[in-house]
């Protein structure tokens, strides 16, 4: 019975901390179907996405003809300025973890994209912050996670009352 007990009282105290934001991160793939291409609407696609602390940007393109480089600031994606790069992946497939609330910028490093359109820039909102698009699920998503862990309580208790009996 105490082996059980003790089951019971580890699963209700992982279910009353609940999961880590990183359960619930995000994968974009980076231009939707068109992927990252000097031809997808970079821009447009941003704009219909909400970025969080954690979610990853997915990166897929063409090995050879096209590459992701990360820019140091706003005048450099203005400019198309590949002077100052934070970093540069050309493996065809490239991840980006979003760590840190704040504005990102990325370009590709073949000579002429940048300029034609190819180019992003991403504003990651803290984990927990919501905005007008995702409130409805993210409201959703914690009451569905406090009424598991209101249900896991009930349940532990009711285990601990029939050990005490």
């Amino acid at each position: 019975m105490d082996f059980v007990y003790g089951r019971v009282v580890m699963l209700a105290i992982f279910v009353a901390l609940g999961p880590t934001r990183e359960a619930f991160a995000a994968k974009h793939e980076v231009g939707g179907s068109q992927g990252w291409d000097v031809t997808a609407n970079l821009g447009s696609w941003a704009s219909s996405q909400t970025f969080r602390v954690g979610d990853q940007l997915v990166f897929k393109y063409a090995p050879g003809l096209h590459s992701v480089v990360e820019l140091a600031g706003e005048k450099e994606y203005k400019n198309c300025d590949m002077s100052n790069t934070l970093n540069s992946m050309n493996g065809g497939t490239s991840m980006v973890r979003l760590d840190k609330p704040g504005y990102r910028y990325f370009t590709c490093g073949t000579l002429g994209h940048c300029a034609e359109g190819m180019k992003l820039k991403v504003n990651t909102l803290p984990a927990n912050e919501s905005s007008s698009s995702t409130s409805v699920s993210t409201s959703f998503a914690s009451a569905a996670s406090g009424f598991a862990s209101f249900v896991m309580v009930i349940i532990s208790m009711s285990f601990m009352l029939i050990g005490m009996i």
